[in-house]
């Protein structure tokens, strides 16, 4: 397939080439190789996680075409010339082929959001942009001045330090980009604070270094995040010296972190910590397998649900970190893992603690309470293994595996959904009820426990 759109290129051809991307994208997401449903269903919804100027047109398309005759370096050259002189409304489509731009590279570019700025790649040919050595990031956003309204779609971010690292940023979208075999971390904005940052679609992957696919925030609130999308990503083979999937940190808040697959981990999967007295963060209907640590921490201040959370040290972790734990609803999660299910360290006399209508399956211990669990608000949990810490009003045991159509201990199968006349169905209490599940299928009664309604 090949685009021809130059300066001056109509806004119909525009228009064109953004449908285009689309369905592009819809055909590669439907062929999921893990076997994961949910993501072409949520797909089908996704706009929600697209920022309200996702729609509108570029003014003028610049195409840029790779040169034959000059080098890797000398096309990244012409790349990043052009691209550092875009301004508001316009797009750069760039076409394939493997640019080099050694030299550091940042877009400071400002949109508005009447005129965003877009870079992105042709589909069926993903432009390479990556760099000769790990020595700087690959692609800085906002470094020595301030980036507004710019997307980076479809784009292939190979090596460097960082894939990508935002500094200065606000309404930023990093949509369907391939990120991997980063020295440091896939993508970051922990340097100063950032709003509006939308990363969707993504595929980020084979991270060394300190090893996060996403690291978002800085430490003990020293850069906040706030009002931002973390959605339909896949993150994998996250390594290094910690290797978290997607980290959030402390005092980041009124952050979404739904519908991603990230697997094959060595820290959480998914790390949140808390939002420093504003909004809580949303996190649901995230699958996340195979960490060797928890699953999934989150400290407080924030609602996860509908998520699944398989084969770690533990499936799911709360406890002071670099705030304490507070104000945290845990409710409609599915874990099942051969080591602890949930480990709740520090649930007991805090504010606003809720866990209900959660099915926790262990070879084990399945949920323990390690400071006791006063004032939680318990109900409607399905175990498989040892509760400790807590009254067993609010729990059932169930049998095994076989309440599920189809799971094992080591998140080789991963369908957990309820069996057809087995213990989970109607096994919810309605008080903790989620409208939809992890499929974004409306829950009907009688009510199930867990990410999944009724078979």
């Amino acid at each position: 397939m090949t685009f021809r759109l130059s300066r001056g290129a109509s806004t119909a051809a525009v228009a064109s080439l953004l449908l285009l991307l689309a369905s592009s994208f819809q055909r590669v997401a439907s062929d999921d190789p893990w076997g994961e449903t949910h993501g072409p269903e949520a797909l089908q919804a996704s706009s929600a996680y697209d920022p309200p100027w996702a729609r509108i047109r570029p003014t003028q398309v610049l195409h840029l075409a790779y040169d034959l005759q000059k080098s890797p370096q000398q096309n990244g050259a012409a790349f990043k010339a052009l691209a550092q002189s875009l301004t508001p409304g316009q797009a750069l489509v760039l076409g394939a082929g493997t640019w080099f731009v050694d030299s550091f590279f940042t877009l400071n570019l400002q949109g508005t959001a009447q005129a965003p700025i877009r870079i992105l790649g042709l589909p069926g040919a993903r432009p390479v942009i990556t760099r000769s050595d790990a020595g700087q990031n690959t692609v800085n956003v906002g470094s020595g001045g301030p980036a507004r309204y710019l997307a980076l779609q479809q784009l292939e971010i190979r090596g460097g330090s960082a894939g990508l690292r935002i500094h200065d940023g606000s309404h930023i979208w990093v949509d369907r980009c391939h990120i991997h075999h980063c020295a440091a971390n896939g993508v970051t904005a922990n340097v100063v604070d950032t709003n509006h940052l939308h990363f969707t679609r993504n595929r980020v992957h084979d991270i060394l270094g300190s090893g996060e696919g996403f690291y978002l925030g800085g430490n003990n609130a020293s850069a906040v995040m706030r009002d931002s999308v973390i959605a339909l990503n896949r993150v994998f083979n996250t390594g290094g010296s910690q290797g978290d999937g997607i980290e959030i940190k402390q005092g980041s808040f009124n952050n979404w972190i739904a519908d991603n697959v990230v697997h094959d981990t060595k820290y959480p999967c998914i790390l949140l910590y808390g939002a420093g007295g504003n909004p809580p963060n949303i996190v649901e209907r995230n699958i996340c397998f195979n960490s060797t640590e928890s699953v999934m921490q989150v400290q407080g201040e924030a609602i996860v649900r509908n998520n699944l959370l398989m084969n770690g040290l533990n499936g799911f972790s709360s406890h002071d970190h670099q705030g304490q734990t507070r104000d945290l609803t845990f409710v409609h999660n599915t874990i099942v893992n051969s080591g602890r299910g949930a480990s709740l360290v520090s649930w007991g006399g805090r504010p606003g603690m809720v866990f209900a209508n959660n099915v926790v399956y262990s070879q084990g211990a399945a949920v323990q309470f390690s400071s006791g669990s006063t004032g939680v608000q318990l109900g409607g949990n399905v175990v498989l293994g040892s509760v400790s810490g807590a009254s067993p009003l609010g729990f059932v045991q169930g049998v095994g595996l076989a309440d599920f159509v189809d799971v094992s201990w080591d998140a080789a199968q991963r369908n957990a959904r309820p069996k057809a006349g087995g213990v989970l169905i109607g096994s919810g209490n309605p008080l903790w009820a989620v409208f939809d599940d992890l499929d974004r299928r409306p829950r009907l009664l009688p009510l199930e426990s867990g990410c999944y309604d009724g078979p």
